[in-house]
């Protein structure tokens, strides 16, 4: 009962937040690996905190320990990210808090073993309230690592970038630390403290789906149409007459002679990968998403074929210049691979889960 009461509240409150991502942006088998990944984090982080506690003071340490934990568990999120696994804010929370809930687990059963008189009580403080800021400040470094990788990224595609989404993210960072800290150096009632902590998560969770959904719908809608235009306009020759053809035309002459035909082909195959990737986001939001037949499947896949071949005899400097038109965002990257993996992997008829 005890090792349930220490553990059971963290990996509830993750499969509370999965549950409701209705677009399902996170595979079940990427939030195991998160979850993991914060084990592992917790054995890095008792391993460094063995070490540094044969000469540092207890205050020290109670200062310098919870920036430690961030940082560690801030490592695979960040692998995430830079490898478009995350790209909204509900994915964000959804990775960080698999990875707290993964650390403050094995964190609590090492409690427990090194204290076999641990009552229930305090058992189940652990599980709720010490599991929830491991969970919550996770979550808060993921979505500041999220917007990060976002910046870097525009910058890297000749995008505009937003001083003030970095200034936010370096806030988010420090207020997850801030949060950590201040809840080991205070201590408080411990029914007002868990009832406190929960309120804030709860929120905390309720706003970022609501706020993201949004979001999302709005990044949707607007992609969607313009991207329906560039295909329509290139399979029917008027691409001249859309915002994209205007854009192309005046930087065709940079462009090495021969090469425009498959430069419009390059841009007609984008925008029909990223039409199909969207409409199955769109599908899975409104809980209509039939597996793909196999024929849909195959000719995603030659398009995708054919568009890195493209790609790669294009070359980078290309890419660079259609990059403005374009527009390759973390969120069209993340679709589109779950898009392939959809293509790739079996699927169940049944529930349409993975095989």
């Amino acid at each position: 009962m005890i090792v349930i009461a220490s553990i059971l509240p963290a990996l509830l409150y993750v499969a509370a937040v999965y549950f409701m991502d209705s677009f399902g942006l996170v595979r079940a088998r990427h939030l195991l690996g998160m979850l993991l990944c914060g084990l592992a984090a917790a054995i890095a982080c008792f391993g460094i905190f063995a070490c540094t506690g044969r000469f540092l003071s207890d205050e020290t340490s109670d200062f310098l320990n919870p920036v430690v934990e961030e940082i560690v568990k801030a490592l695979p999120l960040y692998l995430a990210a830079r490898r478009k696994k995350i790209a909204f804010y509900s994915d964000s929370i959804i990775y960080g808090a698999a990875v707290g809930a993964g650390f403050s687990v094995l964190e609590n059963m090492l409690y427990l073993l090194q204290d076999s008189a641990m009552g229930i009580g305090t058992a189940l403080f652990r599980g709720i309230e010490v599991s929830l800021i491991h969970i919550g400040c996770s979550a808060l470094v993921a979505v500041a690592i999220m917007f990060l990788v976002r910046q870097t990224e525009r910058k890297r595609s000749q995008l505009s970038t937003s001083r003030k989404d970095t200034v936010v993210s370096v806030l988010i960072l420090v207020a997850a630390v801030s949060l950590h800290l201040a809840h080991n150096a205070f201590h408080f009632n411990p029914i007002s403290q868990t009832s406190a902590v929960l309120a804030v998560m709860t929120l905390l969770l309720v706003f970022t789906y609501r706020y993201d959904v949004l979001q999302i719908r709005r990044w949707i809608d607007r992609s969607m149409n313009k991207q329906l235009e560039i295909a329509y306009s290139i399979d029917k020759g008027r691409w001249e007459e859309t915002p994209t053809g205007r854009y192309l035309l005046s930087v065709k002459d940079s462009f090495a002679p021969g090469t425009f035909d498959s430069i419009l082909r390059y841009v007609q195959l984008n925008a029909l990968l990223s039409i199909a990737a969207k409409s199955r986001i769109m599908l899975r939001e409104a809980e209509l998403d039939e597996p793909l037949s196999p024929d849909r499947k195959s000719e995603i896949r030659a398009l995708y074929e054919e568009y890195c071949q493209l790609e790669k005899r294009l070359g980078r400097d290309v890419r660079m210049k259609l990059a403005p038109a374009l527009k390759f965002y973390p969120a069209d990257i993340k679709s589109l691979d779950d898009l392939l993996y959809e293509c790739t992997v079996p699927r169940n008829p049944e529930d349409g889960t993975d095989v």
